[in-house]
Order: C-alpha cells, then sequence, then structure tokens
C-alpha cells in the first residue's frame, strides 16, 4: 500500500521539473545565467526543466508554499523552511572559487565622511539611512542583526532614520549613489558587484565582516523518486569538472553563477549552521523583548528551544 502511495505521489516522467532561483541581481538577470545548466539539466534527467525567477525572497517563499517549485537553489534559513516544512530534501550544496566552506556577511557604507565609521554607526544609528536584505535573507538581515546590531542594542527595523529593503545590487548601489547611508550585503556578492559596477564598487568600503556563513543548496522534492533525485545530485557534483572544451564552457557557465567552482553532494545535515543561526536570532530577539511578566518570556524562550531542537531532529534524518 505505502509503494502504491509513493507511485502515485510521483510526478508523471515528462512533466516540467520547476526550478526555483533566489534572486542575486534582478529576476531576468537570475534566469539568464541559469539557463545553460538548467538546459544540460534537463538533458541529463530526460525531463524538461521549467524557471521560476523572482524579485524578491518573499515571492519565492511564497511559490514553494503554494507548491509551486520542485526543485530550487536556496541558502540558509528559505533552504531550512523548505526541508522542515516543505517535504524538500538537499542534494547538493554549492562550492566558490576561493575554495572557503562559506561567505561573509558585510556591512557597506561610502569611504566619505561623515557617515563612514562603524563606531558613528553604532553610536548614532538614527542618523544613517539603512538598505537591507528581506528577513529570509541570511547575510542580508539575519546575520548582521545577531553578530553586530542586537548584540550592541540596535533593532534594524527601528532603530535607523529610514530603511529600505532591496537585493543585495539594488542596497549597494544605493549606497554608492547616496541614496543610504549603509547597506547590508555579502563577500561573494560585492565581489560581483565590483566587476559589474567597478565605478560604483570604488565609492564603498566595507565597514563589518560576518563569521563565515555555510554556502547555499539544492533542494528536490522529496515525491521525487530517489532515482531521479541521484540523477540530478549525479548532474550537479560532475558538471564542470571534466576536461576540454565542454568542461571549459560548463565553467564559465559556473563564473556567472555568484562565481561558482561547482556542487559537491550534501544532504539535509548540512542545514544545521542555518538552523542553529535562526534559533540564535530568535532567542536574542526573545531575550531582549517586552513581555507582559516573566513567565511568559520564559514560555516564548522554551518553544524556541523546542523548535530548534525538532529542528536538529528533522536535519538528522538524512534518509531517501
Amino acid at each position: 500500500m505505502a509503494a502504491a502511495q509513493t507511485a502515485q505521489a510521483a510526478p508523471p516522467d515528462k512533466t516540467a521539473v520547476r526550478f526555483g532561483i533566489l534572486p542575486l541581481g534582478g529576476a531576468f538577470e537570475s534566469r539568464s545565467d541559469w539557463d545553460p545548466l538548467l538546459a544540460e539539466l534537463s538533458r541529463a534527467i530526460h525531463r524538461p526543466v521549467s524557471v521560476l525567477s523572482v524579485n524578491s525572497y518573499e515571492a519565492l517563499e511564497q511559490a514553494i508554499q503554494r507548491d509551486e517549485v520542485d526543485m530550487a537553489f536556496l541558502s540558509g534559513k528559505m533552504a531550512l523552511d523548505a526541508v522542515t516544512q516543505r517535504r524538500m530534501k538537499v542534494v547538493a550544496q554549492v562550492v566558490r572559487h576561493d575554495g572557503l566552506p562559506g561567505y561573509r556577511a558585510l556591512l557597506l557604507a561610502r569611504k566619505t565622511p561623515p557617515l563612514n565609521t562603524l563606531k558613528g554607526l553604532l553610536d548614532q544609528p538614527d542618523r544613517w539611512r539603512l538598505a537591507r536584505g528581506e528577513k529570509q535573507s541570511v547575510s542580508g538581515f539575519i546575520v548582521p542583526q545577531l553578530q553586530l546590531f542586537l548584540p550592541n542594542h540596535i533593532v534594524m527595523e527601528t532603530r535607523f532614520l529610514s530603511e529600505v529593503v532591496g537585493t543585495h545590487q539594488t542596497n549597494a548601489l544605493a549606497v554608492a549613489n547616496s541614496e543610504a547611508d549603509v547597506a547590508t550585503n555579502n563577500s561573494a556578492d560585492f565581489e560581483r558587484f565590483k566587476l559589474r559596477f567597478p565605478a560604483e564598487a570604488q565609492r564603498l568600503q566595507v565597514l563589518w565582516e560576518s563569521e563565515l556563513i555555510p554556502h547555499a543548496q539544492i533542494v528536490v522534492r522529496r515525491e521525487y523518486p530517489a532515482e531521479l533525485r541521484s540523477r540530478v545530485q549525479a548532474f550537479l557534483t560532475a558538471y564542470g569538472r571534466g576536461k576540454g572544451p565542454r568542461g571549459d564552457a560548463e565553467r564559465l557557465v559556473l563564473k556567472s553563477l555568484h562565481d561558482l567552482a561547482g556542487f559537491v553532494v550534501a544532504d539535509n545535515s548540512s542545514l544545521q549552521p542555518a538552523a542553529k543561526l535562526a534559533y540564535q536570532l530568535a532567542k536574542q530577539n526573545a531575550v531582549t523583548a517586552q513581555f507582559v511578566n516573566d513567565a511568559a518570556k520564559q514560555a516564548r524562550l522554551q518553544r524556541i528551544e523546542n523548535g530548534y531542537a525538532e529542528q536538529v531532529s528533522v536535519l538528522r534524518d538524512i534518509a531517501p
């Protein structure tokens, strides 16, 4: 009976696999960067692959919630939610050209005074205009809030003179063009920004950088047969590793994709650092929040502990 239900849940062989893409620059830019790799993936798994490229984390998250995405390139909190709430499974993790096991969140400001020092930012945040990422963004919101602002008694959403929310690219441009004073970003996106906008990048400096953040993952619906997920994994981990003209062409495609070097085999346990970050942020927010009484505060902290323990348990389940 279980086998029959599994077979019934599996999509027909020629149904398109719907691939969701995190917005790195604009939606069109992200899609065009991924198109060559996804065309090869389609041939490798013998199924059409359609692309969902959106302008915001929220739009992609909503598409995943509506079951409009079968496979996706996700980072941190979004990948964690997809695995723990939307029955998806990690099959691969990206590797960048520098070989580091992650990237760093950054704060960018203009090089010119007066609003151009970290001390000035922390002393008087209400003078600064902030451009930040969406709340699902690890480097655009979660890590700066957790590792820099909350420890200095600054809540990003309420302490600045003004606030805009956008992609790393639009936020960096806002600071470069004096439309904002400080922006969250990350080391990988800022490298890309320097190549695409060299004049604007010359106006910027890094005020702060975080600890290493694990790289993004590729997730696939659990409902897909294990054999199909294995083919996807095998294709990704071999992509860009070959010799000759074909390998060179694949490496060029990877370079346009956030300067990637390729993919490595991964499973749900690769999301444990993301779960810990989300847990630490939730706990920090609860510790600094106002409650009607201590019992309400302790109840909130206990729910956070229970939720984290449940996530860790789910992420240890790496069965097919």
